[in-house]
């Protein structure tokens, strides 16, 4: 399984829906949207851009969860994700308050 596959695979399972269900919503062919998903799960096929797009607005995360090859990293992304603006921009001041 490929970096793409892990994250999407994990994001469908923190957001409790089945392969079809996230192809679906995504504006996938419902006929077609099970095994599409099951293939970029697998790394057997690699979606566009576009689609990871939608995919990434599905399940709640961060386009760039999917693409990071550091777990650490994607962790992060994920809980950055969550905040609120007001603490998103407590976490960049810190983060830049450290690089003084």
């Amino acid at each position: 399984m490929n970096v793409f596959g892990k994250r999407l695979k994990h994001a469908r399972q923190l957001a409790g829906l089945s392969q079809e269900q996230v192809g679906i919503q995504a504006d996938l062919d419902p006929m077609s949207a099970s095994t599409r998903m099951n293939r970029y799960e697998l790394g057997k096929r690699a979606p566009d851009y576009e689609l990871v797009e939608r995919l990434a607005f599905v399940l709640k995360v961060p386009t760039a969860y999917f693409y990071t090859g550091n777990d650490e990293e994607a962790q992060l992304l994920l809980a950055f994700h969550k905040l609120s603006k007001s603490k998103r921009a407590q976490v960049m001041e810190f983060v830049s308050s450290l690089g003084r």
